[in-house]
This record gives C-alpha cells, sequence and structure tokens, in this order.
C-alpha cells in the first residue's frame, strides 16, 4: 500500500515522504496513530493544508530529543554488580536496566532509542548509542563497578 508519512518514522521516511508498507502494518499501526494517509488524490491536497502543523510538530519533537540528550550528558550512569575474579559480570547490563536507571532520574526513553555497541558484560566503562529521533544520535558512558 502507498502512505503518505505524516511523522517521521526511523527506518521508513521523514515527513511527507510517499512510502510503500506491507497493508497490515498501515492500517492496524501507521493509520491507527496518525503516522501516515492513504497516498490518493484527496489526501495529498489535505497534506499540503497540514504541512505546517505537521512541521511545528516534527520541530517540537527534535528539540525534546536535544534536550532529552543534554539532560542525559549530566547524568554519570553508573552500576554496580556481582563479577568474578576476572572482572566478568553474571549476567549483562540491559536495555531495559538502562531505560529503568534513567527513568527514576525522570528521564523517558524507549527501547529502540538506545543501541549497546557492544555487549555489557564486564567491569569497566562501556559505550551505547542512544537515538531518540531521526538523525540525532549521541554516544554515552556507562560505568560499571564491581559490587
Amino acid at each position: 500500500m502507498k502512505i503518505i508519512l505524516t511523522t517521521n518514522i526511523k527506518k521508513l521516511g521523514k515527513v511527507g515522504d510517499q512510502v510503500i508498507v506491507k497493508d497490515g502494518f498501515a492500517r492496524n499501526f501507521l493509520f491507527p496513530n496518525k503516522m501516515a494517509l492513504r497516498d490518493t488524490k484527496n489526501n495529498l491536497l489535505y497534506y499540503e493544508k497540514i504541512k505546517e502543523e505537521i512541521t511545528i510538530k516534527e520541530n517540537e519533537k527534535k528539540e525534546k530529543a536535544l534536550n532529552l540528550i543534554e539532560n542525559i550528558k549530566k547524568i554519570e550512569i553508573k552500576f554496580t554488580k556481582e563479577a568474578d575474579e576476572k572482572d566478568q559480570l553474571y549476567g549483562a547490563i540491559s536495555k531495559k536496566e538502562i531505560i529503568n536507571f534513567l527513568s527514576e532520574k525522570n528521564i523517558t526513553l524507549l527501547s529502540d532509542d538506545i543501541k549497546i555497541l557492544n555487549s555489557i558484560r564486564s567491569l569497566g566503562e562501556h559505550t551505547i548509542s542512544i537515538n531518540p529521533y531521526v538523525g540525532i544520535e549521541a554516544n554515552i558512558k556507562i560505568s560499571v563497578l564491581r559490587n
């Protein structure tokens, strides 16, 4: 199904792009969440009318993402975990643990926004990538200390 995007969607496209997606994805996710319109003549005209509104909303989302990254950079992310003699953790630090740590500091992130470059299975400093908005990415350091 050919659609017109009304928001930026990672791995799919930007506002105003005309893309082809599977019918179920469009009907069950994009249309109910007002993220896209069917690609028809009437919808193209409608999109042109609301283009400014959508651009303003996207700029607000971008500002929020930039503020979010600035707030995360101010926080020192530390975990204390049990480790063996070779400084290997009993397990690994997951996205869920990072999200919970940040939510305690009143910062809300989605699992899709975090990319763990190398699994965190040892003590020391590790780097993760945070991508809360299309084109905005920051590398954040995480410290893992012995319990």
